[in-house]
This record gives structure tokens, C-alpha cells and sequence, in this order.
């Protein structure tokens, strides 16, 4: 194959051609000898392997085109007890297993040296899969699934913060505009950030479906195309990154923060999921009530049976429960609706191929790989042990009374990160979801993290108490 053959495309869509093609070449199951073809053709120079610690911060080791051969047959090795959560000193020694199919090319840089990136699984030295690895919990999840003959689609609408930087080059909350939803301000250096992004996502393979201003001035969203569960978690990674390399190419900063500006609306990552099989779209029943299967209303039933518990993986900063409050456009109510946006869950009105649940509680903050493991291991459970989902709440619930609170049943989420741990930590499912390593892990960071939060003697309580007691 030539770079000429590969690279024939219209200027316009450049990159995102470019993309289409070699991605066929590639096919559903490429072997390294055809992704070394490739990188040869396409002038790779340098390879990032990447993988997620259980914060889901995204790690790398970066390898030049001499060590591509030994990396593609899953050689490469790094010290696990650098990485948060991993393991101890005396067992270091981690192996990094790439997925071939999550080749992509960088759509920027030098052409004659191009950079690459593959996701990688994380092994034990005597090639076991780790089972504190991240990818590896939704893995077993999206088996499970599998198991009982289904499988996952999800898709993610992540919101984002774009900030202006200071004179140093640091991170502040002074916003680049003053839009609101889907505002068009022509000075707005986010429109051109966006527009950087959506390029970058579509040059990697990503369709994208729609870009705009979100509610809060210097907020946006980027939704790209549902995919199966896998795949997005993938794409949400590669999505973070490509946002915040958009964001310095602009001199801005741009955080997944869920709530960075008092007073504003914070943000969210609404997950969209539903399950199919080989007849289609499970959820959906033309006979059923409302047009939805008993499944979908037993899969509803476990994510509102296992919200509390969950909390603390699809929320899992102090800084999370200052959106989930009461008033604002987040949820803090165990709920579900057909229509209305207040409850914590919502079934939007399409039907068909696209009756869904979307579950507005998560935030961006969020590790992918567990808070999508996390949500559907709690609607299988639901599945498997019919949980009744109750019926839909098609009232707004920021308007009721305590009294209506209770006619109806309605419990809350947890109200800041304390109680959220207290809830995980009894959950014997979302123990078994997560495993053992990860889930004693994933606690005992979660625990720290909030008590260095109530130790801390905050400005409003300076401002408020000092000179009045």
C-alpha cells in the first residue's frame, strides 16, 4: 500500500478520510504484522501505549519504532507500583498487552514522524490478566452480559470547562465568555476550540454528532455516536485527552472538574445504555407499557436498587456533590421519568432501535471503565433478580414537598462523598463488580481523599465565623 492511496482525500475532510481508510485496511481483527505495515506506511515513528489508573487518569509509556515489534506482542514492561492503586514495591513488574483494534494515528505533529496510540490491557509478569486493571472490570462485566446474551451499547455526553490561563500560564475559573446553552458568540475562543476538537475526534475515527455551548458561561459538549460499551469507554479516554490538547493549542485549559464555579451549573456525563440481542433492541416491547419491555423496567430497578452504593465510582470527588444538589439541572433523586430531566434516570422519548435509559447522575471526573461497569452490573442484577422499577415519577421533583416526597417513595443520593464511601463499602455487588484488589483500592483512596476534605479550614468558614464568635 502507498501514502498516496491511504492519504487520497478532499482537504476538507482530511484527516477524518485519512482515518476511514486505514481503519478498513485494519478490519475487526488486525495482527501486528498489518499494524506494522501500516505504521510503516504511514511513517510512525514513535508508539504511546496507554492505560488508566483507578482515578482514570490516563498513563503512558511512549516507545520509537525500533521497540514496536515487541510491544505489539505485548512485551513491553513498567513498574505497577508507580501507578496509584496498582501494587506493592515487592511486585512491580507489569506487562502492558496492547488491543490492536484501538490503533489510531494522531492527527497532528510532523508527517514524517508520526506518533500512534494503542490502549492497553494490564498483565501480571507471568502474563495473567491484573485484576486490578480498570478495562479489565468492564471487561468481565460486558462478558457477563455476553452470558446471558447480551450485549452493551452506551453512549456519554461529557461536559467540559474551558478557562482562561493567568499570566504564568496556570489554570483559573475566569471563563473565555459569557454564552449560555447553545449560544453563538463569534469572539468565542471555544467555538474554535470546539471546532479543533470535533476535527481531532472525526480524524480519529469518532462520529460526532453534535458540538455546542452548554448552560454555564465557558461550558460545552461534544456528543459523539453510541457504540458498544467497550468501544466508548475507549473513546471517552481518547476524547479527555483530545479535548485538553485542543485547549492548549488555544491557550486555555480545559477541565472535567464537576463543579468548578459556585453559583453555575456544573458537569455532568449523562450515560445512555441498552441492551441488545440478535432479534435487536431488548428494551424496547411495541405490546409493553409505555413501549418498554419488561427487561428495560427490571434494568431500571437495579440502577435505582444500586444507586447509593454506586455513587462513589460514577461521582467519586468531593467536588461531585456540589453539583448533585437540590435546584440545580443535576439529579438527586432515585427516580426514573419518561420525559422530565429532574430524576435521576430518564427514558427518552425514541423508540425502537433507540429506547434507552439515561442515567444523568455521573460526572466527568469519573473513572470510564468502572463507572460504566459499575451501572450496568447494578441493571443486570436488576435483570436477574427482577427488580421492580416502580412507576415513572412525570412530575418535576425539585417542586415537591417533603410530604409528596414520601407519597411517592422517593429516596435521595448520597449528599457529599462521605456517604457515598459509607454506601460502597457495604455493597457485597459492587464488592464482587469490582473485585477485591480494586475495590479495597479504590475505598481506601476515597477515604483519604475525604478526610483531608473535613480537616480543611475553608474561606467561607474564615469569612463567616472569625470575627463573630
Amino acid at each position: 500500500m502507498s501514502p498516496d492511496s491511504i492519504f487520497a482525500a478532499p482537504p476538507e475532510h482530511d484527516e477524518a478520510a485519512r482515518f476511514a481508510h486505514y481503519g478498513k485496511i485494519l478490519g475487526d481483527s488486525p495482527d501486528p504484522k498489518t499494524v506494522l505495515e501500516l505504521c510503516d506506511t504511514l511513517n510512525v515513528r514513535f508508539m504511546r501505549l496507554t492505560f488508566t489508573d483507578i482515578a482514570g487518569h490516563i498513563k503512558n509509556v511512549e516507545i520509537p519504532a525500533s521497540q514496536f515489534p515487541k510491544a505489539l506482542d505485548g512485551e513491553i514492561m513498567f513498574d505497577g507500583s508507580s501507578i496509584k492503586g496498582f501494587v506493592r514495591i515487592e511486585e512491580s513488574d507489569m506487562l502492558l498487552k496492547p488491543d490492536l483494534t484501538t490503533f489510531r494515528v494522531f492527527p497532528w505533529g510532523n508527517p514524517e514522524a508520526r506518533v500512534a496510540r494503542l490502549i492497553c490491557d494490564v498483565h501480571n509478569s507471568d502474563e495473567t490478566p491484573f485484576s486490578g486493571d480498570p478495562r479489565r472490570v468492564l471487561k468481565r462485566v460486558a462478558e457477563k452480559a455476553a452470558a446471558m446474551g447480551y450485549m452493551v451499547n452506551a453512549g456519554v455526553e461529557a461536559e467540559f470547562f474551558l478557562f482562561q490561563k493567568d499570566d504564568d500560564g496556570g489554570a483559573t475559573t475566569i471563563t473565555h465568555d459569557r454564552g449560555g446553552y447553545f449560544d453563538l458568540t463569534p469572539v468565542d475562543l471555544g467555538e474554535k476550540a470546539r471546532r479543533m476538537i470535533v476535527n481531532d475526534l472525526e480524524a480519529m475515527g469518532f462520529e460526532v454528532e453534535a458540538a455546542h455551548h452548554e448552560v454555564a458561561p465557558g461550558q460545552h459538549e461534544i456528543d459523539f455516536k453510541y457504540a458498544d460499551v467497550m468501544i466508548t469507554a475507549d473513546s471517552l479516554t481518547t476524547f479527555k485527552f483530545i479535548v485538553r490538547n485542543a485547549a492548549l493549542a488555544h491557550d486555555l485549559h480545559a477541565t472535567f472538574m464537576p463543579k468548578p464555579i459556585f453559583g453555575q451549573n456544573g458537569s455532568g456525563m449523562h450515560t445512555h445504555q441498552s441492551l441488545f440481542d440478535a432479534n435487536g433492541n431488548v428494551f424496547f416491547d411495541p405490546d409493553g407499557e409505555y413501549q418498554m419491555s419488561k427487561l428495560m423496567r427490571h434494568y431500571i430497578g437495579g440502577l435505582k436498587k444500586h444507586a447509593t452504593a454506586l455513587a462513589a465510582v460514577t461521582n467519586p470527588l468531593v467536588n461531585s456533590y456540589k453539583r448533585l444538589v437540590p435546584g440545580s439541572e443535576a439529579p438527586v433523586d432515585i427516580a426514573w421519568s419518561q420525559s422530565n430531566r429532574s430524576p435521576m434516570i430518564r427514558v427518552p422519548d425514541r423508540r425502537g432501535v433507540g429506547t434507552r435509559v439515561e442515567f444523568r447522575m455521573p460526572d466527568p471526573a469519573c473513572n470510564p471503565y468502572l463507572a460504566l461497569a459499575v451501572q450496568i452490573a447494578a441493571g443486570l442484577d436488576g435483570i436477574e433478580n427482577e427488580i421492580d422499577s416502580g412507576p415513572p415519577l412525570d412530575v418535576n421533583v425539585w417542586e415537591l414537598t417533603a410530604e409528596d416526597r414520601e407519597e411517592y417513595s422517593i429516596s435521595s443520593l448520597p449528599a457529599n462523598l462521605g456517604e457515598a464511601i459509607a454506601e460502597l463499602e457495604k455493597s457485597e455487588t459492587m464488592r464482587e463488580v469490582l473485585g477485591e484488589h480494586l475495590f479495597t483500592n479504590f475505598l481506601e483512596s476515597k477515604k483519604k481523599e475525604w478526610s483531608e476534605y473535613i480537616s480543611q479550614v475553608s474561606s467561607w468558614e474564615l469569612d463567616r465565623y472569625l470575627t463573630s464568635y
